[in-house]
């Protein structure tokens, strides 16, 4: 088994311990356990055929769409009110980078220039990781996919195991027509609109976008270490799709702060893993 695939079944592991111990609706808890079910099972099928070439590619891609399964579940934790008291606490601190410190201002100083860069920066999250599998495989480095996925997926996944401990709402919500961006784009149009149909109402803490960002860029510098221009452009993302939830009140500062953290430790980990299997020949 590769070690994405453990993390992949180690995160629904946790959601299904969740959804026992967490006081959520039975049918909730029933549906959790039905599709965390469905995911084994998926699994026990790859593992059996998993020397037939086909199931290569299979095993590459099929991480990627068990996200949105996670994500969705974690939809399914959200409680029926917040207090809203951590988002208080977090608004003081957006105020005094976007007002005090003018960074607001920094942003748009330009006009619409700079906004709709960091809200493309913001929707293409969504395609990192099929970009950088892409990439992987345009390059001939297939044979790095288990690893670029495990660092990854835990980027994300230690994010999104957190989320039911943290009840929250993003800023725009919140505090709607406070501190908002004075610049509209069409780009901004379109990531309401995703955020708006497509999000979840659990928690904002940790950003998985700026998680997934940063643990994707340190993969790719630990697999390319010598590629200093790939380096510096996912650097270089990173950083905008950080500022771009703030700026654009997706998220608040310490989110962005606390998912560049979770990258961190999604690379650390996911690289130290790297090495342990080959280490052992796991």
């Amino acid at each position: 088994m590769r070690i994405s695939e453990r993390v992949v079944l180690s995160f629904f592991a946790w959601t299904s311990l969740l959804a026992i111990c967490l006081p959520v609706a039975p049918e909730v808890r029933l549906r959790i356990l039905v599709w965390n079910a469905a995911v084994l099972a998926a699994y026990v099928f790859v593992l059996r055929f998993r020397r037939a070439p086909w199931m290569e590619i299979v095993r590459d891609w099929l991480p990627q769409a068990l996200v949105i399964l996670a994500y969705k579940e974690m939809g399914w934790f959200a409680v029926a009110t917040h207090s809203h008291l951590l988002e208080q606490r977090w608004i003081v601190w957006d105020r005094i980078l976007l007002d005090d410190w003018h960074i607001r201002a920094g942003i748009e100083f330009l006009g619409p220039v700079m906004p709709a860069l960091l809200e493309s920066s913001y929707v293409l999250v969504y395609a990192l990781p099929v970009v950088s599998m892409a990439l992987l495989y345009g390059l001939n480095e297939r044979s790095s996919t288990d690893t670029l996925l495990t660092i990854y997926l835990l980027g994300m996944f230690l994010c999104y195991g957190q989320f039911p401990f943290w009840p929250s709402e993003p800023p725009r919500t919140v505090f709607p027509g406070q501190d908002m961006p004075q610049a509209t784009t069409w780009v901004r149009d379109f990531n309401l609109w995703i955020v708006g149909s497509y999000g979840i109402h659990t928690s904002v803490f940790p950003s998985a976008h700026v998680s997934g960002a940063v643990a994707t860029a340190f993969g790719m510098a630990y697999l390319f270490p010598k590629r200093r221009a790939l380096i510096a452009g996912y650097g270089i993302y990173a950083v905008l799709v950080a500022v771009a939830t703030v700026y654009g009140r997706y998220h608040y500062a310490i989110d962005a702060l606390a998912g560049t953290m979770v990258g961190l430790v999604a690379y650390f980990l996911g690289s130290w893993l790297t090495r342990s299997s080959r280490s052992f020949g796991v």
